[in-house]
């Protein structure tokens, strides 16, 4: 071998060492282990802590190998899509890498030409999409607050539609509703009788489905008939579920097609998903009948927090609660940094607590010892409670200023 020929070779050696990089190599042994545990006793979200278990990423390692983008039908993302497609009632799915990014491309590919704007309830896609449906599909937006304080009507969704022919108004092109919101279940009559009045008016129906899987476990409702008043709808796998990433947007099969168009025009294009397939199809088996048990924890940590004089902003209807910290003298961010000091921490956020499938019980037991203990100590202190209550459909999720 040659002088150049070796210094080549060295150089070549030079680059692969440059960019080699062993990313468990500063994995602490049992940290996976450690993360379960933690997330066991974390109240934030369910969606940005639940974490995959062994038995999924197992389950998960058997799937069969495809390209997204192709379509190629021997990966299990297909099998996926028609399989959520056909409990839904709907002719189609389309897997997504996120529900915001679910959301944003199932209203973008029902508005075809501008003007257009999209009739909404308070508060999530307003706020938590980062404004996307501006930004992407350059839509005027009406958010519209529930007269009743919980859900919309029928005559909410009247008296703030634009249809006609003044020329002033960008007419309503889509309703978007979501379900649950807030934790709080959607009455299926009032969703019917929304979409009467919507297809009358040749208005399409979208839902954020996120945690519909939520309202089909405590009502026992079929997601066919949940889905039914909507022309489309995303549902999430990580919220509730506990997969690792993905979402799936289903509705007719020409719709289902533009959509995938705007997919890879959005970015979301991918290649090797069966992994996430698998790991989003064990959640549907395993994960979905975990729901009922979430549910009765998050019922007796209610009733506990009443029974110590918390007022509750928002009633358990799911998964979640909002509190309200001033009712027993104190802070979000005391609450939050008395649970972390606990011998096993507790992780809280602000008013909003939310269980999922890998909260355990002695978590909520804990957490209602903690604030049993901090409205005892305020009361002593000579806090006396103000009775302080929610104000109609207010935005009740407070987060904490640290």
């Amino acid at each position: 071998m040659s002088q150049v020929e070796v210094s080549a070779d060295a150089t070549k050696t030079k680059v692969a060492e440059e960019i080699k990089f062993d990313i468990l190599a500063g994995v602490p042994a049992g940290g996976n282990e450690l993360k379960r545990s933690q997330i066991a006793r974390t109240f934030i979200c369910h969606s940005i802590v639940s974490v995959p278990t062994k038995e999924m990423y197992a389950y998960a390692l058997l799937a069969s190998l495809g390209d997204d983008v192709y379509h190629e039908p021997s990966t299990m993302q297909v099998a996926l899509e028609t399989h959520v497609a056909k409990i839904t009632g709907k002719e189609a799915g389309l897997f997504m890498p996120s529900g915001t990014m679910s959301n944003q491309i199932g209203l973008r590919t029902h508005l075809m030409q501008p003007p257009y704007t999209i009739l909404f309830i308070m508060i999530f896609y307003c706020r938590y999409e980062v404004g996307g449906a501006g930004f992407h599909s350059g839509a005027a937006l009406t958010p519209v607050i529930p007269s009743n304080g919980h859900h919309l009507t029928r005559k909410d969704v009247e008296n703030n539609i634009i249809y006609g022919p003044d020329v002033h108004f960008a007419p309503t092109e889509v309703i978007a509703l979501e379900n649950t919101l807030n934790g709080t279940i959607f009455p299926q009559d009032e969703i019917i009788a929304i979409s009467e009045f919507a297809r009358s008016k040749g208005i399409k129906m979208h839902l954020d489905g996120a945690r519909i899987w939520h309202v089909a476990a405590e009502t026992g409702t079929s997601l066919h008939e949940l889905l039914e008043p909507f022309d489309t709808a995303s549902l999430c796998f990580s919220k509730g579920l506990g997969a690792p990433i993905g979402s799936c947007l289903v509705g007719p099969k020409e719709y289902i097609t533009r959509a995938r168009r705007i997919r890879k025009l959005f970015g979301g294009g991918m290649r090797q998903t069966g992994i996430l397939a698998g790991a989003a199809a064990y959640a549907l088996t395993h994960n979905f009948p975990l729901l009922h048990r979430v549910h009765a924890l998050t019922i007796k940590l209610q009733k506990s927090f009443e029974d110590i004089g918390v007022t509750i902003l928002s009633p358990a209807e799911t998964c979640m609660i909002f509190y309200d910290a001033a009712s027993i003298g104190s802070t979000y961010d005391e609450i939050a940094e008395r649970g972390e000091a606990l011998p096993e921490p507790l992780f809280l956020g602000g008013s909003r607590v939310v269980l999922h499938i890998q909260t355990s019980e002695a978590a909520v037991d804990d957490f209602i010892k903690l604030i049993a203990t901090i409205a005892e100590e305020k009361r002593k202190a000579g806090f006396v409670n103000s009775a302080v209550q929610a104000n109609g459909h207010q935005d009740v999720y407070v987060r904490r200023t640290h």
